[in-house]
């Protein structure tokens, strides 16, 4: 393969996951048991740009239309993160009625419902057709494509220019980098503003977070690879922002058509220089140090089965199919998993076939422990279940060191 970003031949690969099930593909209940296709799933470094990238490619209509279950809106933290950016913006931007806001990947219209609120006009952009069906529920016009340089074009020879353009968790999907970041450019006004949302490979790497891993997610940025995309296409990095608490440690960056970089994104371009992520020798034991909390979850659940205990899973999350799969994890070790998601209760993990679940049941059943599958959301979760907590229950938290809390 040759580096998504910058076209180097053959980035370094440094992990390697095995073949697992497609992480969003979760499987119905009549289709337990049946084969399920599986694709390498191994991660690389490019010397040149210093993205790290998964070097499998599924197409997108598998990802992201056939299978994709996600909604924005059932995660308390990710809405009231998202809805303080948009206050934010409507003020330090000025935005108002003759402005336009544009969302790539808008889901479910939690977000620009916010600045539609506030007087702001909004379009939103997302190829999953039933999550773009309940934005258009909510009153928020929403395009059911993927996004791209075409899409751009199209929309600019129809008058269309963005102010503002969002694109939260979305980058990592993005198999075609350089037609997304140049859709982007071509779409934003001459003044105008691009935020891009992502977890940090630095925390993905220091944290153990190898469950982030998954087909969905072809890249991961640092501030090092977002400059060097964003300059090819005559954008520039000029700010960024980070979120510790957020899916693992997530970094907001801010991308212009001027050049005008802060202290902050200098400082922390420096910081990750300091910390090596410009050198592959960053990278190179971390596939070893993965084996090793795999083990040790491992060692940990079988522990639990032989005293008797009971386990659950808490989050149907595309990180909790790859956490399965990867270390082996059946209905043996975990029983069945819980998820707020409405539209994924009923339906089976892939791969390892758990049912998902009410999280109601943890009340009803009670098991002894909790895997947090989803342990991104510990604080969320810890709220939601201060009843299964008080009543005795355990959880467990899997990275970067397994251990029951």
């Amino acid at each position: 393969m040759v580096c998504r970003s910058c076209g180097r031949p053959d980035p370094q690969p440094f992990l390697d996951l095995g073949h697992t099930p497609l992480a969003d593909a979760l499987v119905k209940p009549d289709a337990v048991g049946r084969p399920e296709d599986r694709f390498p799933l191994v991660v690389a470094y490019c010397p040149r740009c210093h993205l790290v990238q998964i070097t499998e490619e599924v197409p997108q209509e598998r990802l992201f239309v056939d299978n994709y279950l996600y909604f924005s809106s059932f995660s308390d933290i990710v809405t009231s993160h998202g809805r303080a950016h948009a206050d934010n913006l409507v003020e330090t931007r000025g935005l108002g009625a003759d402005s336009l806001v544009v969302e790539l990947a808008s889901n479910d219209g939690y977000l620009l419902r916010r600045f539609l609120d506030a007087g702001v006009p909004v379009l939103g952009i997302d190829p999953a057709p039933d999550q773009a069906a309940a934005a258009i529920a909510q009153g928020v016009p929403t395009l059911t494509e993927f996004f791209g340089i075409a899409m751009a074009e199209r929309l600019r020879s129809n008058g269309t220019g963005a102010d503002v353009i969002i694109a939260n968790n979305v980058m990592a999907h993005v198999p075609d980098l350089n037609g997304f970041v140049a859709g982007m450019a071509h779409l934003l006004n001459e003044d105008g503003l691009i935020t891009v949302e992502n977890p940090t490979v630095q925390d993905l790497i220091d944290h153990g977070e190898f469950d982030t891993v998954y087909h969905e997610h072809f890249c991961y940025y640092s501030c090092l690879s977002v400059d060097a995309l964003v300059r090819r296409h005559g954008l520039f990095l000029n700010d960024v922002e980070y979120f510790p608490e957020l899916h693992g440690g997530t970094l907001r960056w801010y991308i212009e058509k001027r050049d005008a970089p802060t202290e902050r994104l200098a400082e922390r371009l420096a910081h990750e220089r300091q910390a090596g992520l410009d050198d592959f020798a960053y990278y190179a034991d971390f596939g070893d140090r993965v084996e090793g909390i795999k083990a040790d979850l491992l060692a940990l659940l079988r522990d639990l089965a032989d005293q008797g205990r009971t386990v659950a899973g808490y989050g149907a999350a595309a990180k909790g199919a790859t956490l399965l799969n990867s270390v082996g994890i059946g209905t043996d070790l975990v029983a069945w998993v819980v998820d707020r998601n409405t539209h994924k209760q009923g339906l089976h993990m892939p791969g390892t076939n758990q049912e998902i679940r009410d999280p109601a049941v943890l009340l009803t059943d009670a098991p002894d422990h909790v895997l947090l599958l989803a342990w991104n959301h510990i604080a969320e979760i810890r709220v939601q279940q201060e009843e299964y907590l008080a009543r005795g229950g355990r959880f467990i938290v899997p990275v970067p060191t397994p251990k029951v809390l």
